[in-house]
């Protein structure tokens, strides 16, 4: 039994000498790796007072939310940021109250914000969802700075439908 015991303080005594300074080190390295430049966390831009902009290609997608984004036709803009400046992870409220949060840390694009919110309604059938179109996302930094609010419509306008004619007034020019 004492030399059960010894081996035991000796095995102790080994795991209480490595101190926690090696795993620091590694928690400093990967963060360094991770993150891409240009890319911000959230919260910093709401200390800074730097305002949002949220990509206006998410109003013309015209996509049902339980379906999957990569039926979509149009890849180059699922490969767009969701926001300028791009951010790290951005929280997409519903106006029923439910969120969802969009993570890439080299920048959230649409694709990463539309995978996030099809995780939370592909189980449901078109019927079970009242406004099953995304018709976009709004940033009021009244409401919440880091957050977009989710916009839905009933259905899918025809592309180039009559929303655009509406609209002579307004240019698209960026």
């Amino acid at each position: 039994m004492s030399a059960e015991t010894s081996d035991l303080t000796k095995v102790d005594s080994a795991i209480s000498g490595l101190s926690s300074s090696p795993v620091e080190e590694k928690k400093g390295h990967r963060r360094a790796s991770s993150s891409a430049a240009g890319v911000y966390n959230i919260n910093d831009l709401e200390k800074e007072g730097k305002e949002l902009l949220v990509a206006k290609e998410t109003q013309k997608l015209n996509w049902k939310l339980n379906t999957s984004p990569a039926t979509l036709d149009d890849k180059e803009t699922l490969k767009k940021f969701l926001t300028t400046p791009p951010v790290k992870k951005i929280d997409l409220h519903f106006p029923l109250g439910l969120e969802v949060t969009a993570r890439n840390l080299k920048g959230v694009t649409i694709k990463d914000a539309l995978d996030a919110i099809h995780k939370q309604f592909k189980k449901k059938a078109d019927d079970e969802l009242e406004l099953p179109v995304l018709a976009g996302f709004e940033w009021d930094k009244e409401e919440s700075w880091t957050r977009l609010v989710v916009h839905q419509k009933k259905e899918g306008a025809p592309s180039g439908g009559s929303k655009k004619k509406k609209n002579k007034g307004e240019t698209f020019d960026d």
